[in-house]
């Protein structure tokens, strides 16, 4: 069967194209059109999946949507009257924004593609979601937490999956909390409340946290309140985003925690209110944490499982994630590589496989590239036009000089193969540089991603020495697969791994192995024999406010606007101008 998924219209658009049970093809909408968190249909995505597969719409045999936008459409309209008259000015946006094509998705399906209504199927939202994370895992039978902002009416999810190649398998979500009651919500107010933009900006919050002391705590803790169930409920009189588009926490709010950030003001860590955002973001992550424990305590509990699969935005947070398994009682935790909204597409279309046609499992390849592969020739063409110097080197000549680059201090752009999928940069389209010095993170986040001071780098390591270098609990190698997971960095190697070390000794670490990306894994292997510790600072490659680079031309353009020293993609190597001129006046004083 060819089966294809699709998310659209509230963030991270994409498509995801299953051929006979298998995916072939998966990637947002963003990578494309190059607009950040891309809402859009994604129909670039859509026709980049049918012509990596060679197929005209009419072969597909279903074409599944990630959520169902008439029950969506239910939770809007029933929310906007129970707000009303308050919420009258939400009623209006919600009416406005929901009755073009956000709700007649069956119609726009079948006008843009041409197949018949017949083949356009739903799945709920949070199915989607759990069956990209059950359904993508190396795993039999676990538990599954799905968990996000909002979905149609569900918030969280809880439940259980069965897999089995004679076309059994199940996913059971067996309760859920509902809107607006939102572990994701209350995390994207705090983030909206310390200037930072929902949907992108919660890894700031995180990354922000490690600087605070959960002093409020205990102010968090009356916005959410644990029920008998296990569940929990929000005090919504702190909140408006249930009520309003124009802003998510209300004038109590205000009250509790003091005045908000404005987006435009710069955080001054060394000042008493940068050191009150910074306490703010520590307790709400805190209580982020004490909830998720609590519920996959008892989920543990209930279903006696050893495994739990992890889906949703809220999954995103890696700090959560490393107590889940410490303290879960669960002996492994699973998050794919794209657990929001994105990867949304890939599950409506799994679940629609395996459920719906009841087709036999299969496993999924255990990697996150699906995307657009590079064009070999292309970086040799672009930098020939502008007189830029290429060298084409093969895979070894390619590895020793990388590691030379790398060893010598400069940041490398990094273009392999197929795309990733999800928000990270896995090793496919990253920025690699040695992860020794403090300066090197200072020097990325201020000459390269022109980001905040106080965001973390992620460090990225050979799986077999992981241990050597950051403490992992049992477990924590396989979650730290797709850098899903904050883990300490031991204390001995923290001056030596200073790029990679967060203000609180610890990263968030992306384990390799070398079946997953084998030319990574050698440079990893080369740089070590270099440095002495064969770990890198990985992290993507885009420039802030920008999405991830898909194509050669934009890494290039990526390269000439930033300070990365060197760009190699593929074979094809080039470096800054002003550093080919040194390299060759210190070649004419040797000589």
């Amino acid at each position: 069967m060819k089966i294809l998924g699709i998310s659209a219209h509230y963030h991270d658009s994409a498509a995801a194209l299953l051929v006979d049970g298998l995916p072939v093809a998966a990637v947002q909408e963003e990578r494309l059109s190059r607009r950040k968190n891309d809402a859009a249909f994604p129909i670039g995505a859509i026709e980049w999946c049918l012509d990596q597969a060679g197929l005209e719409p009419e072969a597909l045999d279903a074409v599944v949507f990630y959520e169902r936008p008439m029950l969506k459409f239910d939770r809007l309209l029933t929310s906007a009257l129970r707000a009303f008259p308050r919420g009258r000015g939400a009623f209006a946006h919600a009416m406005k924004n929901a009755l073009g094509e956000k709700v007649w998705v069956r119609g726009l399906i079948t006008a843009h593609l041409g197949v018949p209504a017949r083949k356009v199927l739903f799945t709920e939202h949070h199915q989607s979601h759990a069956a990209a994370a059950f359904l993508t895992a190396p795993t039999r039978q676990a538990a599954i937490l799905t968990t996000d902002g909002v979905g149609e009416w569900a918030t969280l999810t809880v439940g259980r999956g069965e897999r089995s190649p004679q076309g059994a398998t199940s996913i059971v979500l067996d309760r859920e909390i509902r809107f607006p009651h939102s572990l994701g919500m209350l995390y994207s107010t705090f983030t909206a409340y310390l200037g930072f933009a929902v949907n992108e900006g919660e890894y700031k919050v995180m990354g922000l946290a490690a600087y605070g002391r959960p002093a409020m705590a205990d102010q968090v803790r009356r916005l959410i309140r644990p029920t008998a169930d296990g569940a929990f409920t929000l005090d919504l009189d702190y909140f408006e985003y249930q009520a309003s588009v124009a802003r998510s926490y209300s004038k109590r709010f205000v009250e509790l925690f003091g005045p908000p950030r404005d987006s435009h003001d710069p955080i001054d860590l060394q000042s008493p209110e940068g050191r009150r955002y910074a306490d703010i973001a520590a307790s709400v992550q805190l209580i982020l944490e004490e909830r998720l424990v609590e519920m996959t305590r008892a989920l543990h509990r209930e279903t006696g499982l050893p495994d739990l699969c992890l889906g949703g935005g809220v999954a995103l947070n890696g700090v959560a994630n490393a107590r889940i398994l410490a303290e879960s009682g669960f002996e492994r935790l699973f998050v794919p590589p794209a657990p929001g909204d994105a990867g949304c597409a890939l599950g409506a279309a799994l679940y629609a496989d395996r459920i719906h046609f009841g087709n036999p499992d299969r496993d999924v390849p255990d990697h996150p590239f699906w995307g657009p592969a590079i064009d070999e020739g292309e970086l040799g063409r672009l930098a020939g036009e502008d007189g830029i110097a290429t060298e084409e080197l093969d895979g070894r000549a390619l590895i020793e000089r990388t590691a030379d680059d790398l060893a010598a201090g400069r940041v490398v752009g990094w273009m392999q193969g197929a795309s990733e999928l999800g928000p990270r940069a896995l090793g496919h389209r990253s920025i690699l540089a040695a992860p020794h010095d403090v300066a090197m993170r200072d020097r990325l986040n201020r000459d390269i991603k022109y980001r905040e001071e106080f965001r973390p780098f992620a460090p990225v390591v050979p799986i077999e020495v992981a241990e050597r270098y950051f403490d992992l609990s049992p477990g924590a190698a396989r979650l730290a697969r797709f850098m899903s997971g904050v883990f300490p960095v031991r204390p001995e190697w923290r001056e030596r791994l200073a790029a990679v070390t967060h203000v609180d000794g610890t990263a968030r670490v992306q384990t390799l192995d070398r079946e997953m990306d084998p030319l990574l894994h050698d440079l990893l292997t080369a740089y070590g024999r270099r440095s002495g510790a064969p770990v890198l600072l990985n992290t993507s490659f885009n420039l802030a406010g920008e999405p991830i680079v898909n194509r050669v031309v934009e890494g290039y353009s990526t390269f000439r606007r930033s300070g990365v020293d060197v760009l190699v993609a593929g074979r094809t190597r080039i470096v800054k101008r002003a550093l080919a001129q040194a390299s060759i006046r210190t070649a004419e004083e040797v000589a």
